[in-house]
């Protein structure tokens, strides 16, 4: 009798910003919750200041062998200044381009900027669909 093929478990590193705790560590738990639902293993969690932060955070994971994907949390408010618009364009940049690098998806769940912290929090569930991303196109890509 043919065995037929075991579908893979996808293995998911996520990198999660601790600026706006009370929200990003919600998105966190959504994100977890998502991947035990679809069947993935969240591998690994590294928490990191503030969203400028995570560059290096997700390099570290895509180097990983065991680590199949990689999720980005974050919620960038916005302020009195600029600030909010220029951490997205440096921080998202540079995490794609990671992402083409090692050739692994990743699940953009950075939310903002130009929000308030009431669209903040109306936009948590977004770390679902960064979940959802990673592991939509890992079997894309296989």
């Amino acid at each position: 009798m043919k065995r037929e093929k075991e579908e893979e478990v996808i293995r998911i590193g996520i990198v999660v910003s601790e600026f706006n705790y009370d929200i990003t560590m919600m998105m966190l738990e959504r994100a977890k919750e998502h991947a035990a639902f679809l069947g993935a293993i969240v591998e690994k969690v590294i928490t990191v200041p503030g969203v400028l932060d995570m560059p290096i955070a997700v390099k570290k994971l895509m180097q990983e062998i065991g680590i199949d994907g990689v999720v980005v949390l974050g919620s960038v408010i916005e302020g009195e200044t600029d600030h909010d618009e220029i951490v997205m364009q440096q921080a998202s940049r540079k995490i794609v381009d990671l992402s083409i690098q090692y050739e692994k998806p990743l699940g953009f769940g950075i939310t903002g900027p130009g929000m308030s912290r009431l669209q903040a929090q109306a936009r948590i569930d977004r770390a679902k669909h960064a979940v959802e991303t990673v592991v939509k196109l890992y079997k894309k890509l296989q």
